[in-house]
């Protein structure tokens, strides 16, 4: 059973799923969530795992979903730590493993103020496979014995590109105009979209060959961001209209499919992640994406959901942390006029990105050893 909180859970474990299914044929896998997003994303596995919603953290309720399921072994992303759960979980003799765990500083420092709750949760799980040593002695630090740790990695760095993902990167990057300088804004939330065509319009006075790919983060929002747009002033271009050559006056590209996030990046030069100029309220998006693909990665200030991938690349000189609009302006003029500046940090991006591959089959690995279910009808 793999009990996945959010969508983004889900998503960065489906890698590992797909590799389990493929390797045990013949083992049942249950996957829950507690949210419709991450459900809809656990349907995409449908036909090698079976989807569940996770019950409310109440003992009568665990209790009668683990008759039903009967699991053989309780895999947990990330941190979803459930007091009722991982007790009834674990009285009932399933090893409870949590993979891809990752502990913040300020995580750590609230579960130590409750330390006797953590106490009661910290004998039922089994082993905690880490994303970083960091991770590990906050595990520490609040009393889980260092033997039933272990630090594999971060599965989100085993990023598997597609032939045909580089390739429709390519053949859209050629629609778009090889020779103009395009870049990205990724999985924009609303309120950061006039934000990044302001620094847009600011970067068209220096460079007025300049295309920017804006690809908003919800597709409810596509024909806003259109409208948007043109009520800017931009000549705008829907990616579902592009069935030719881009016209030379379109600017700007709004990204209004799903499932090509790969290719709109492979068509372009520079990266922006959005969802991080939102002050606290989203936190940031993943950079491994274009990072494994080389690209110069710029990011706004609220990357909290993603420090430790964001601070790894920062420091390796493969992303820039932007405060504001003037930084990423600056920032994304001085990689068009420093392609040298630019072609240098896309190959520090993409060397973190495989210098921490390898998470997926450790994990793997450890889960190998604990005893399987075979398939059922749960």
């Amino acid at each position: 059973m793999v009990s996945c909180g959010l969508s983004g859970e889900t998503l960065a474990v489906t890698p590992l799923i797909k590799q389990f299914a493929s390797e045990n044929p013949d083992t049942q896998i249950v996957i829950t969530t507690t949210t419709p997003t991450g459900a809809e994303q656990a349907e995409k596995l449908s036909d090698i795992a079976t989807h569940r919603y996770m019950p409310l953290d109440f003992g009568f309720a665990i209790k009668r979903f683990l008759r039903v399921i009967q699991p053989s072994h309780m895999v947990i992303v990330e941190t979803e730590l459930w007091p009722n759960t991982l007790h009834a979980v674990a009285k009932s003799g399933v090893p409870i493993t949590v993979i891809n765990a990752r502990l913040s500083e300020r995580s750590c420092r609230r579960y130590q103020k409750v330390q006797p709750l953590f106490n009661v949760i910290a004998p039922t799980i089994s082993t905690l496979c880490c994303q970083f040593d960091d991770d590990a002695h906050r595990f520490e630090r609040l009393g889980i014995a260092p033997e039933r740790i272990q630090v594999t990695g971060s599965i989100k760095f085993d990023i598997h590109i597609t032939k045909q993902q580089i390739e429709q990167g390519k053949a859209l990057r050629k629609q778009l105009g090889q020779e103009r300088p395009a870049w990205i804004a990724a999985s924009t939330h609303d309120g950061e979209d006039e934000q990044i065509l302001a620094v847009h319009q600011k970067l068209l006075s220096n460079h007025p060959e300049l295309l920017l790919i804006i690809v908003p983060r919800h597709p409810e929002r596509f024909d806003n961001v259109v409208e948007l747009c043109q009520t800017q002033g931009f000549e705008v271009s829907k990616r579902t209209e592009l069935h030719s050559a881009l016209p030379s006056e379109t600017s700007v590209i709004v990204g209004n499919t799903m499932g090509e996030m790969m290719s709109y990046l492979a068509a372009g030069d520079i990266c922006f992640m959005g969802g991080s100029l939102l002050g606290n309220k989203v936190g940031g998006h993943n950079l491994l994406e274009p990072a494994a693909l080389g690209m110069p990665v710029l990011t706004g200030p609220s990357y909290f959901n993603f420090a430790d991938i964001t601070e790894q690349l920062v420091e390796n000189d493969g992303a820039i942390i932007c405060q504001d609009t003037e930084q990423i302006s600056m920032a994304v003029s001085k990689l068009i006029e420093q392609p040298s500046f630019a072609a240098k940090m896309g190959v520090a991006s993409k060397q973190v990105v495989v210098r921490n591959q390898g998470a997926l089959r450790r994990t793997l690995e450890h889960l190998s050893a604990f005893p399987l279910t075979e398939k059922t009808n749960p």
